[in-house]
């Protein structure tokens, strides 16, 4: 089961935005189309959306149109960009160079035109990222729990946890930490989280504030309500802040500075 398919069961607006810039879909943004840009397509329930929930798969030019006009749903979901060019991974060879700046830029104008709307004060933004950006990181792998207590069963033949056991070979720890952004006229001023958590945290949120019945497994039932970024009796940022837009001046690179 995904989040999609409980909220809808809920009668929870939600829909799927998907940058189609520089993919098939750039001229043919049809729902079956789009469907081959989100990660929702691989649930057998996300096959079906086409067919079944067509108006909820939608371009980037509807999340833009969505806050203008005031119509964005309830539960949104972003797709990242990276066949636009409009990733924030690096690139691991000089040769093919890219520029995370777009990326970073790319995700401004989302976050920006969210604060700018009439949407503002009833949203929260938060932005994951894919990777933990390849530096070195000292805080070790977490414990956590098994969503369902079925172990891996697509090692490949030598994968190091087909031939040793561990913790780390079940799905009872996390992995590295990803850096993770809320913004929200309810978010606390210059607040950093140091409790364990991870992405399902995010579905958690979800669930309790609509009240939908159960969690997904048993990964994001024991996950944190991360109710310790928000201050809803005194909102902090009712009028959004200004950050510095951000810099295009030129890629970093693995052996050089722009």
């Amino acid at each position: 089961t995904t989040i999609f398919q409980k909220l809808q069961s809920a009668g929870i607006t939600w829909k799927i935005y998907i940058n189609t810039d520089q993919t098939p879909c750039a001229s043919n943004p049809t729902p079956q189309c789009l469907l081959t840009l989100s990660y929702v397509q691989n649930f057998a329930w996300g096959q079906t959306i086409p067919a079944n929930y067509p108006n909820n798969l939608a371009t980037m030019t509807d999340y833009f149109n969505d806050l203008k006009n005031n119509t964005l749903p309830q539960v949104a979901q972003i797709e990242p960009a990276s066949d636009a060019g409009l990733d924030e991974h690096g690139s691991d060879t000089d040769q093919y160079g890219i520029n995370i700046q777009l990326g970073a830029q790319y995700v401004e104008s989302l976050i920006n035109a969210l604060m700018q709307s009439s949407s503002w004060n009833t949203s929260a933004f938060i932005l994951t990222y894919d990777e933990f950006g390849g530096l070195y990181d000292h805080v070790p792998p977490q414990p956590a729990v098994s969503p369902d207590g079925i172990k891996p069963k697509d090692l490949m033949s030598g994968d190091v946890c087909s031939t040793v056991t561990g913790p780390d070979c079940d799905f009872t720890y996390t992995g590295y930490r990803l850096p993770l952004i809320v913004v929200s006229p309810y978010t606390q001023k210059h607040y950093v989280s140091h409790t364990v958590m991870d992405t399902t945290a995010i579905v958690k949120l979800i669930e309790l504030r609509f009240g939908l019945p159960s969690p997904l497994n048993k990964r994001d039932a024991a996950q944190k309500s991360m109710s310790e970024f928000f201050n809803f009796n005194f909102p902090p940022w009712m009028t959004p802040p200004t950050p510095p837009a951000q810099s295009t001046s030129g890629a970093c690179y693995l052996n050089q500075l722009p």
